[in-house]
Parts: structure tokens; C-alpha cells; sequence
């Protein structure tokens, strides 16, 4: 398993345009094979700091999904509500629990 996470800060005043865009994707992603979990977070202390928790059963699967074009979409479509390009880091799983 793959797990991928990225934060990502809005601009002010563009906080629910920004979550409203990232929101959009989940019909389709909820389509993608190989997608396990896809999560997007909004912080308690910070209304603009998002935090997405995505995991893909390899790097095939999360190869696909970078590759689709509602993907490219919607990072042309936030570019612009974003402070700062996000932070985003791979991580391979050790361990989980799953329920």
C-alpha cells in the first residue's frame, strides 16, 4: 500500500471556494480501481489548512489517478486559491487497523 498526504493552505478569504474544488473530485476518484481510501481534512484551528489522506493498493493505482484528467483539472482550477503549493509526501504502510 501507498499512502499518499498533502496539506494545502488557501488564500484568504478563499477557503470555501478551495474546499468546494477539492470536494468536486470524489465522485470520480470513488470510480479509480485501485484507490483505497481518499480523505480530505480541514484543520480545527485554521479554516484555510487542509490535509487530504489518500491510499492506493500500489503505484500503478496511484500512477492512474495522478494521470487523470479531472485530477489535472482540478489542480489548474486551485492553483490559483492557494497560498502555497502544497506539501505533498509518500509513504509506504508498516502497519494499520482497519475497520
Amino acid at each position: 500500500m501507498i499512502t499518499l498526504v498533502a496539506n494545502m493552505q488557501a488564500k484568504p478569504g478563499k477557503e470555501k471556494e478551495l474546499e468546494a474544488a477539492l470536494q468536486t473530485v470524489f465522485p470520480k476518484v470513488q470510480q479509480e480501481e485501485g484507490t483505497v481510501a481518499y480523505a480530505l481534512h480541514r484543520s480545527k484551528t485554521n479554516a484555510g489548512k487542509f490535509f487530504f489522506y489518500e491510499k492506493y493498493q500500489d503505484q500503478q493505482a496511484l500512477d492512474h489517478h495522478g494521470s487523470t484528467p479531472y485530477l489535472k483539472e482540478l489542480f489548474s482550477t486551485i492553483s490559483g486559491l492557494l497560498l502555497e503549493k502544497p506539501e505533498i509526501k509518500l509513504y509506504e504502510e508498516v502497519a494499520a487497523i482497519s475497520r
